[in-house]
C-alpha cells in the first residue's frame, strides 16, 4: 500500500472510517475558513472524539511525517485554518464541558464547545465567559485559544488570553503537556500565554481551563447617531477621556448601516447617519446612569444627532445582533467579502477614517468600517464581484494601501483575527529580520519540524518552514 493508503487506515482505526474524509465531496467543506478570497483542499481529514484520540492521530502524523492543520468551526478571518496538501485535524466533536467550579469561577471545557454555548451553561450560576466574538454563536473555544479572539466587550474585559488559566495541549510529535494551572498562577516561563494566540503552529488544546467573571447587576446599551465619521470618531476620544471603561464602544459607518437594515439583523439604525456608536456600560446599577449621561453629553458635543438608551432587553438584543451580524449582512451587497483587522492608536481614528475612505474612492471600490472603536481595532470591509477580475485587483491594491496606512501611523496589522495566510506579506513590513527568527525560534521549541499549520503566521523566508502547496487566493 501506499504511505497515503497505510495512513488512512492507521487514522480509521483510531477515530473510525466514518470520521476520516477522503473525497472531493467531502473536502470542499473545508477548503476556506471565514475569509473566502483563499481555497485549498486539505489532503484529509480527520475528526477525533476525544482528547486519547487526538494524541494517537498527531502521533500516526508524526510517525508519517506528515503536516497538519487543527480547525474549530472555521469561523476565522485570516485563512489561518487552511490545509493545503496537508491533513485537516477537525475539533469539532470535542464539545463536552467538563466541569463547572462556580465557587472559584472556573470551567473546564474541551476545545469544540461553542462560546455562547459555554456562556449558557454557566448563566444559572449568575457568570458568564466574557470574550465574544461576533461570530460567538458558532465559533469555538479551541479556535478562540488559537487566535486569542477578542470581540466587542474586550474593552474591558479583556481577550482570550485573559481569561485562560490553562491547557492541556498535543505537540506536533504526539506528546503532550499542561501549562498553567487550573487553580491560579504557576512558575516559571509564561508557556500558557505564548501557546495562545500561536493559530495551531505550536500543536493542538485539548482541554481549556478558563476564568469567568460574574454576570453585571445592570447593563446599559446607548445608541448615538452622527452626521460624519469624524464626529463619531471624536466623540469616542471624549468618551475614553473622561475616565469611564465602557464595556464596548463599537463603531459603524453609513454602508455597513444600510447594509443591516436591508437585512434579517436590522436593528433600528437610522439609515441616514454617517456613523453611529454603540456603547455599553455595565457593572453596579448604582451609578450607571450617571455614566450613560456622561457618554450621551460626550456624543452630543462632538455633535451626535440623536442619543437614546435601550429601554428593554430586546431592544438592546436587536441593537447588538445588528452589530455582531454586519458581517453577515454584507452579502446583500455583493457576493464576496475582503475582511481587514488592523489596530492604530484611537486618538488617530478621524485620520485614519478620512484615509480609508480616499483610499476606497480612488479605487472605486465601498468600503464599509465596522469595528472596535473603544481600542481602536478597526475592521474595514470591503464587498466586491471575484468572478470579475478587475475589481478583484482593484480591491486587493486597495487593501493594501489601507494595511500600510496603518502601518505608517503608528498601528499594527492584527487586533484579532490573526496573521494566518492573509497578513503574512506584512510581516516583514512590521518587523525586522533579528524579531521575525526570533519567532521562529520560539516556533521551533514546540515544533522543530513544522508540520503544525505549515507556511502561516511568519514569511517562508524568514524560517525554514514545510514545502507545502500555498493555498490559492481568488
Amino acid at each position: 500500500m501506499s504511505v497515503d493508503a497505510t495512513l488512512v487506515n492507521n487514522l480509521e482505526a483510531i477515530v473510525g472510517t466514518r470520521w476520516v474524509k477522503r473525497r472531493a465531496s467531502e473536502l470542499v467543506a473545508y477548503d476556506a475558513d471565514g475569509l473566502p478570497g483563499y481555497h485549498a483542499t486539505p489532503r484529509l481529514a480527520v475528526f477525533p472524539g476525544s482528547r486519547e484520540e487526538v494524541v494517537h492521530v498527531v502521533r500516526a502524523l508524526a510517525e508519517a511525517n506528515v503536516a497538519f492543520v487543527p480547525r474549530g468551526a472555521g469561523t476565522g478571518l485570516s485563512g489561518g485554518a487552511l490545509a493545503a496538501d496537508s491533513v485537516l485535524i477537525g475539533l469539532n466533536r470535542l464539545t463536552r464541558i467538563h466541569d463547572i467550579d462556580h465557587i472559584n469561577r472556573v470551567v473546564h471545557v474541551e476545545p469544540g464547545v461553542v462560546n455562547a454555548k459555554l456562556s449558557r451553561a454557566v448563566a444559572p450560576f449568575g457568570l458568564q465567559y466574557a470574550p465574544d466574538p461576533s461570530s460567538q454563536t458558532v465559533c469555538t473555544i479551541g479556535g478562540n485559544v488559537a487566535e486569542n479572539a477578542g470581540g466587542p466587550h474586550c474593552l474591558k474585559y479583556g481577550v482570550t488570553l485573559n481569561h485562560v488559566v490553562a491547557l492541556n495541549i498535543v505537540l506536533p510529535n504526539g506528546e503532550t503537556r499542561t501549562l498553567g494551572h487550573p487553580n491560579g498562577e504557576t512558575d516559571g516561563y509564561d508557556l500558557l500565554g505564548v501557546f495562545i494566540g500561536s493559530e495551531g503552529c505550536f500543536g493542538i488544546a485539548t482541554d481549556v481551563w478558563v476564568r469567568l467573571v460574574p454576570l453585571p447587576d445592570a447593563v446599559r446599551t446607548i445608541l448615538a447617531d452622527f452626521p460624519s465619521i469624524d464626529a463619531a470618531a471624536r466623540a469616542v476620544s471624549r468618551i475614553v477621556a473622561t475616565g469611564i471603561v465602557p464595556a464596548a464602544l463599537e463603531m459603524m459607518d453609513n454602508p455597513t448601516i444600510r447594509a443591516v437594515e436591508a437585512s434579517i439583523y436590522a436593528a433600528g439604525y437610522p439609515i441616514d447617519a454617517a456613523a453611529v456608536l454603540l456603547c455599553e456600560v455595565d457593572g453596579l446599577g448604582a451609578g450607571l446612569a450617571e455614566d450613560v449621561d456622561t457618554i450621551a453629553v460626550c456624543c452630543s458635543e462632538s455633535g451626535a444627532r440623536d442619543v437614546r438608551v435601550a429601554s428593554t432587553e430586546e431592544e438592546r438584543t436587536r441593537l447588538w445582533q445588528g452589530r455582531k451580524k454586519a458581517f453577515g449582512a454584507m452579502g446583500r451587497i455583493a457576493p464576496s467579502l475582503v475582511v481587514q483587522d488592523a489596530v492604530v492608536p484611537r486618538t488617530r481614528l478621524p485620520d485614519i477614517l478620512a484615509t480609508i475612505h480616499d483610499i476606497g474612492v480612488r479605487h472605486r471600490v465601498k468600503v464599509c468600517n465596522v469595528f472596535h472603536a473603544g481600542d481602536g481595532n478597526l475592521h474595514p470591509n470591503i464587498p466586491y464581484n471575484a468572478d470579475d477580475p478587475d475589481e478583484s485587483a482593484r480591491v486587493h491594491h486597495a487593501m493594501i494601501e489601507i494595511m500600510q496606512a496603518c502601518i505608517d501611523i503608528g498601528g499594527t496589522i492584527t487586533g484579532e483575527h490573526g496573521v494566518g495566510l492573509d497578513k503574512l506579506p506584512y510581516m516583514s513590513k512590521l518587523f525586522d529580520d533579528d524579531s521575525l527568527a526570533m519567532m521562529c525560534a520560539v516556533r521551533d521549541a514546540f515544533d522543530p519540524d513544522r508540520r503544525a499549520n505549515p507556511g502561516k503566521v511568519v514569511p517562508v523566508h524568514a524560517c525554514r518552514e514545510w514545502h507545502s502547496t500555498r493555498a490559492a487566493r481568488t
